[in-house]
């Protein structure tokens, strides 16, 4: 059985997603802080960092998020999570799981979390207020390019729209909603609909 650690609407969302679509056997961990906001010494010990999402798969020990969507990819290929290896299409899912990643979920880490990127008290606000414009870019982006396809790579439904599907729901404090878009709403409710997404959302308690 596959253990995924994880916070309720947290990053874990995608990959515990993932796990529900693929029909994986799989138990969840939830991670839990002190009254000092820390976290348990034995969920340290598999993630240094204390951040989530970490998934056990036997002897593996995964963090990263990306890295858990390309492994349950990978784990349950006849699921089509991930297409396969070699093609033009798995080149653009690692292109969109990085993009995604490394440049949308970052932003919005300055935008929840300014403090954590500055030294100066009054600097937060500042950097609160260039990530809430650099997301409006990554927004619309995204945006223009749903315009032509259900889909974000292929044709079908990829970790890259699992992913896609967590960062507009943390996109509804934007001003307006990340959802507000008229593709990025259609694609998050078409995502919605997956049997896997309603089951995340009801094991993590999420609306």
């Amino acid at each position: 059985m596959l253990r995924l650690h994880y916070i309720p609407g947290t990053a874990a969302m995608a990959p515990h997603a993932a796990l529900a679509e693929v029909g994986a056997d799989y138990a969840l961990v939830l991670v839990e802080e002190d009254d000092r906001g820390q976290r348990p010494s034995a969920y340290l010990s598999l993630n240094p960092w204390g951040q989530v999402p970490t998934l056990q798969d036997g002897d593996l020990v995964l963090t990263e998020a990306v890295a858990i969507m390309l492994h349950i990819a990978d784990r349950f290929p006849e699921a089509g999570l991930g297409a396969p290896v070699g093609t033009r299409a798995r080149s653009e899912l690692y292109r969109w799981l990085s993009y995604l990643s490394y440049a949308v979920q970052t932003t919005y880490m300055h935008w929840f979390y300014p403090e954590r990127f500055t030294t100066d008290p009054d600097g937060a606000e500042a950097i609160r207020d260039r990530a809430s414009a650099t997301l409006r870019r990554h927004i619309d982006w995204i945006d223009g390019e749903l315009a032509t396809r259900p889909w974000v790579v292929d044709g079908s439904l990829t970790g890259a729209d699992l992913f896609l599907f967590m960062l507009t729901r943390w996109g509804r404090f934007q001003e307006p909603p990340a959802w507000d878009s008229p593709n990025l709403r259609t694609h998050f409710d078409r995502v919605l609909q997956r049997p896997g997404v309603q089951r995340m959302l009801t094991e993590q308690g999420l609306e």
